[in-house]
């Protein structure tokens, strides 16, 4: 079966990991071009219709570098959607501690801080960014993922053998932490009587069977279990008719530990049935307490 060409932009806040994500879609097969004038974007599109050879997937590292350029990116995004090419725009970020400590450990300015601080830069970048980041098809928060983590991640949402599925991650979170900035759908499962009050499942985690068993029989959690991934099922097609491959589902209690882990492996279990999709869970803030 012949497949679109595919063309993949990546942008994103500085210091959240393009160069990583640049080096690992390389090893991924990607023919990548690094710091590209958006207005050249057309130009890449067209070397799909100009190669003699086949050149399915090509990987385009765009960024604030680009200065005055930079501000035409949403246009020039528009434009090559409009080709027939499966055209995605990979969006990074990460909160401000993170960055701002990547930048100190590297020694070097932000791009946008001037005669200000790093945080000036930071914040100038993300106002400038917003429309990009609205309209990105996937958005991946670097903020908790070191190098290798962070290359893992793109493999599994980039290689080709999984290309043609929707891969959604399952994560459990606490609120007492922060909502998951790269969240595309959130649930609460604070609704359910909290483990942490009951002396002998308090030391074990939604990961225990004691635990889990515990949360699942719980009443009303198989009928949000249901309910919820048949709700889930018409939102997870409409983003493969969409073109959209990368979804991540929220799951979360107070801190992380008990309920919302226990929640997120049965929903991670029930989706993993679907045909087209890939799932895999992820616990934000387990052993964080």
């Amino acid at each position: 079966m012949n497949r679109k060409p595919e063309l993949l932009i990546v942008t994103g806040m500085s210091g959240a990991g393009r160069s990583t994500v640049g080096n690992a879609l390389e090893d991924l097969g990607w023919y990548v071009v690094d710091n590209l004038p958006p207005q050249l974007l057309g130009n890449i599109a067209d070397l799909f219709s100009l190669s003699k050879a086949p050149m399915p997937r090509i990987a385009v590292v765009i960024d604030v570098r680009g200065r005055e350029f930079f501000d035409e990116l949403a246009e020039s995004v528009l434009a090559v959607r409009n080709r027939d090419v499966n055209v995605r725009v990979l969006f990074l970020e990460a909160n401000d501690a993170t960055l701002v400590k990547r930048f100190e450990n590297v020694r070097r300015p932000h791009p946008l801080q001037g005669n200000g601080t790093i945080l000036d830069g930071i914040a100038a970048e993300r106002s400038a960014l917003l429309s990009t980041r609205e309209t990105a098809d996937v958005i991946m928060d670097t903020s908790e993922l070191n190098i290798h983590q962070l290359s893992r991640r793109v493999a599994d949402g980039f290689s080709l053998e999984h290309s043609s599925k929707l891969q959604v991650t399952v994560m459990s979170f606490g609120f007492k932490y922060g909502l998951p900035s790269d969240a595309d759908m959130v649930a609460d499962a604070r609704f359910i009587p909290n483990p942490f009050w009951i002396e002998e499942l308090r030391p074990f985690n939604g990961k225990d069977q004691p635990v889990s068993d515990y949360v699942l029989s719980q009443n009303g959690v198989q009928d949000f279990v249901a309910g919820y991934v048949s709700a889930l099922k018409p939102v997870l097609r409409g983003y493969l008719q969409e073109n959209k491959r990368y979804a991540t589902i929220a799951i979360g209690c107070t801190g992380g530990k008990h309920r919302s882990v226990a929640l997120a492996r049965q929903i991670a279990e029930q989706l993993g049935e679907l045909e087209d999709v890939m799932v895999s869970v992820k616990h934000r803030d387990l052993g964080r307490e």
